[in-house]
């Protein structure tokens, strides 16, 4: 049943990356809640078995395969989404790239400007697509899914951790210039969920031991624990959260270990 405090009835939902993991528990959860959404991924076969899923479900979900690293297909999945349902209400920026871990002394600048344009120009050009309308109807939500990598140091994987940073500095922008006008901006930022792409970490023995002897909770997520504050901060209830970064990580970075 659904909750008055969360009831997205009526509203639309672009969620990236939601073909599987974080980004698929999340739509899963805005359509339980009434939300009609748009699943996004690369590959197409993907998104319709995900936006199937949540039919077959009662929800209501349009599949639109799109790589956010081109500002042509962002378009292409906004248009589609309006073309659909007439409106975006709520924006969830989960896809993201890691393509290359090492030291910053040899990073390429190539690869840099892939991490940057992937990682956080699709999400300026996101909001440039979508919140202009959100302001005309004073109503809009935004959320970019960081990592609790932008907020610690990282000797290996510091670039990805520098692009996650630069959301979190994004969404606080975004607040000071939009919520006034009804559109709110916040990063989710996970610990090590299972996931597939987190696979070789929950897998390995080591990194496991490692990972319970710093993290309170002595395991890792599981992707339904971050849907709930994504379907929060998608309704009326998150409103007045804004330009916040909330970390879901079983306590990783409160841990002085």
């Amino acid at each position: 049943m659904r909750s008055p405090l969360f009831d997205l009835t009526g509203k639309v939902a672009v969620i990236t990356g939601s073909s599987r993991g974080l980004g698929l528990a999340s739509a899963r959860g805005m359509a339980e809640q009434g939300a009609r959404v748009v699943i996004s991924g690369r590959k197409v076969e993907a998104c319709q078995a995900a936006a199937a899923e949540i039919v077959a479900a009662g929800g209501e979900a349009l599949a639109v395969p799109c790589n956010i690293g081109r500002k042509d297909e962002l378009q292409r999945l906004v248009d589609a989404a309006v073309g659909q349902w007439g409106q975006i209400d709520i924006v969830m920026a989960n896809a993201a790239i890691h393509p290359w871990v090492g030291s910053l002394l040899d990073l390429k600048e190539e690869t840099f400007n892939k991490f940057m344009q992937v990682n956080v120009q699709s999400s300026i050009w996101l909001a440039q697509m979508t919140v202009p309308a959100m302001v005309q109807r004073g109503y809009g939500r935004f959320i970019v899914v960081a990592s609790i990598v932008g907020v610690l140091g990282d000797p290996i994987s510091g670039t990805y951790g520098l692009t996650k940073a630069a959301d979190m500095q994004f969404v606080r922008n975004m607040a000071m210039e939009f919520a006034s006008q009804g559109v709110t901006a916040n990063c989710i930022a996970p610990g090590t969920f299972k996931t597939e792409m987190a696979r070789s970490q929950w897998e390995d023995p080591a990194m496991v031991a490692w990972y319970n002897g710093r993290n309170p909770s002595k395991r890792f997520g599981e992707v339904e624990e971050l849907a709930g504050l994504a379907v929060l901060l998608a309704s009326p209830s998150g409103g007045y959260i804004n330009g916040q970064t909330i970390a879901v990580d079983g306590g990783h970075t409160i841990s002085f270990r």
